[in-house]
């Protein structure tokens, strides 16, 4: 179990629409367990062994997990693909130099 701190390209900046359609995409993620304290959250449980958040932040979407590496790879490329989709840009982190998309 390891933690995991990662970016992406979603600026806080965009449009309402923007954010509708992925507060749409967090409930169709796989282990999405709501808004806790107003978080989005997957994997939660009492415990929180697991657990990814996200927030948004002036460096972009910003997600915190704590689970395997393996897991949390494959989850978050497929929120990456998935975002790309709904948000009709492409997703990914900064770091990769993925730009960020302006309205």
């Amino acid at each position: 179990m390891n933690h995991h701190n990662h970016n992406l390209n979603i600026h806080y900046s965009l449009p309402d629409e923007y954010w509708e359609r992925l507060a749409k995409l967090y409930e169709e993620m796989p282990q999405w367990s709501g808004y806790l304290n107003g978080v989005p959250t997957w994997f939660a449980n009492e415990r929180n062994e697991q657990i990814i958040e996200v927030s948004v932040e002036p460096s972009g979407l910003q997600f915190y997990a704590l689970l395997p590496d393996e897991e949390w790879a494959a989850w978050f490329n497929l929120f990456k693909e998935k975002a790309t989709t709904v948000l009709g840009f492409e997703v990914g982190e900064p770091e990769d130099g993925i730009e960020f998309f302006y309205v």
